[in-house]
């Protein structure tokens, strides 16, 4: 006759749990019952309080002896095993979450003042160059990072070539030129060559040149972002604690409405805005002196005023600005004394005494 499942558990039920008043199978003792009908072997495992290990072996020794005489029984095997009394269930409004990480500073850097523009074209780059090498005449220690990926232009104004050296396949060393220490994706590609890149690249390429790059000790870093508000702007904003921003438009109203958008952004992202910069505000002729306003007046100042936010600076639209920029050396360089370097100076000088570079 094959020996059952419930013939095992009927003989169990005849043994008393000595805790509890009823028998070992009602107190819940018995676990983990398998009984092969065909041989007859069985196997259970007693679960006790292990500091009652001790009254329980009488119990193990008879439901062993309980089974092993049922007919048809083939080997018992009965383990006795303890467990600790059960834990309290955790508290799941206690528990805290890991907190997200927010935007991290760059080691070694006091400052981030980021230089972004509504749209391309109207001075951004050249704004961002001449700042840095005002603010390093004012004797600050200045970095400038050349984040317009796809348009990369601050080695041509600065003057720099060559690739940036890796002593350790890791870290970056950035040039230098004029006090300012710089780098720019630019140095990494063949000049004319498109950086034909996706966003997840864009924005990895960003974290490498600003945790990787060895910048040293810096009061200010001037990040030169593309312009719009894409990626690189985003993750910017995220990843790294930027102090404030700076938005560069001509007097347009066409720019002035792509760079209400980029306002927009920043306030987003929780970024303070420092000022905007009317560029290419006026242009005096070189003969005649005429002053005239070729893309209108007035529309950053008030539109600064809209915000409450500073206008920074009024830049002049001039042939030297560009002719200096093309050449390698920022008109604040290159003819210090001039009105239009007197633009960019006083700009720096309105930042550092704000505190804000």
């Amino acid at each position: 006759m094959a020996l059952s499942r419930d013939a095992v558990l009927t003989a169990l039920k005849e043994i008393s749990d000595p805790v509890s008043d009823g028998d070992i199978v009602a107190a819940g003792r018995v676990r983990a019952l398998n009984v092969d009908e065909a041989t007859g072997d069985t196997r259970f495992v007693l679960e006790v309080d292990p500091s009652k290990a001790e009254a329980y072996q009488p119990v193990r020794d008879a439901a062993e002896a309980a089974v092993a005489g049922l007919d048809g029984a083939g080997k018992v095997s009965v383990v006795m095993t303890g467990h600790s009394a059960p834990k309290p269930p955790p508290d799941l409004k206690a528990a805290t979450k890991p907190k997200p990480q927010g935007p991290q500073a760059v080691p070694g850097v006091d400052r981030i003042i980021a230089v972004a523009s509504g749209k391309g074209g109207v001075g951004k780059s050249t704004v961002s160059a001449n700042l840095a090498c005002a603010l390093a005449a004012e004797g600050r220690r200045v970095g400038l990072l050349d984040a317009d990926v796809y348009g990369p232009s601050q080695p041509r104004m600065l003057g720099v070539s060559g690739r940036p050296a890796s002593p350790d396949g890791k870290t970056i060393l950035p040039l230098r030129n004029y006090g300012v220490t710089m780098m720019s994706i630019g140095l990494m590609t063949n000049e004319g060559q498109a950086t034909v890149w996706r966003g997840p690249m864009l924005m990895g390429a960003l974290q490498q040149m600003m945790n990787q790059v060895q910048w040293g000790a810096l009061d200010v870093l001037i990040v030169d972002l593309p312009p719009g508000t894409g990626d690189v702007q985003m993750t910017l904003s995220q990843k790294f604690k930027v102090d404030g921003a700076v938005v560069v438009s001509t007097p347009q109203d066409v720019a002035l409405l792509d760079a209400r958008k980029g306002i927009d952004m920043f306030a987003r992202m929780e970024v303070p805005i420092h000022g905007l910069i009317e560029n290419m505000s006026t242009h005096i002729c070189s003969n005649c002196g005429h002053e005239e306003h070729i893309f209108g007046h007035g529309g950053v100042a008030a539109e600064a005023e809209k915000l409450g936010v500073p206008l920074l600076a009024e830049i002049p639209l001039h042939l030297d600005i560009r002719t200096a920029s093309d050449g390698g050396a920022p008109i604040v360089v290159s003819k210090p004394d001039s009105p239009q370097a007197g633009a960019f100076r006083a700009l720096a000088r309105t930042l550092v005494d704000a505190g804000q570079a």
